[in-house]
């Protein structure tokens, strides 16, 4: 890879870093879309619990995985939300990247290998032809003396 692709690479990785890591902590915190639909015909208090009606959102449940190491956009054991927040991003970036350049160095390696017949082996010729005339109608005449 040529020095101004790692540069490029290396560009685009520091900014998502910074974009996890930073700006993710000022995301909104209000519920998009799905969750404010989920509430309607529910009364909910300040914060955001269930306090009377009927909604959808009454029989949602923890995910299987609430209790992972990264739920909730924060990791466990940290107790500053912030860094909590960041660090989740960050990580959450370079296992993405992880599995990524792996997935090309596979598909680079894989697409490396000469396949079948129509690779030749060096230091062969192509059949029907010589290594220095070319076959054919533009071949070179033969002099006959």
């Amino acid at each position: 890879m040529k020095n101004r692709s790692w540069a490029f690479l290396a560009g685009g990785l520091l900014v998502a870093l910074l974009l996890a890591g930073v700006v993710s902590n000022y995301a909104s915190s209000h519920p998009d879309g799905l969750d404010s639909s989920l509430l309607k015909g529910c009364t909910v208090d300040a914060d955001d619990n269930i306090v009377g009606g009927s909604c959808p959102a009454q029989q949602a449940r923890d995910h299987e995985f609430a209790d992972s190491p990264l739920a909730d956009y924060g990791v466990r054991g940290v107790q500053n939300s912030f860094v909590s927040t960041g660090l989740s991003g960050v990580l959450g970036v370079l296992v993405t990247f992880a599995i990524g350049a792996g997935g090309f160095w596979l598909l680079r390696r894989r697409g490396a290998t000469p396949t079948g017949s129509a690779a030749s082996t060096p230091g062969t010729t192509p059949a029907g032809g010589d290594a220095t005339t070319p076959a054919g109608d533009d071949a070179a005449p033969s002099r006959v003396s």
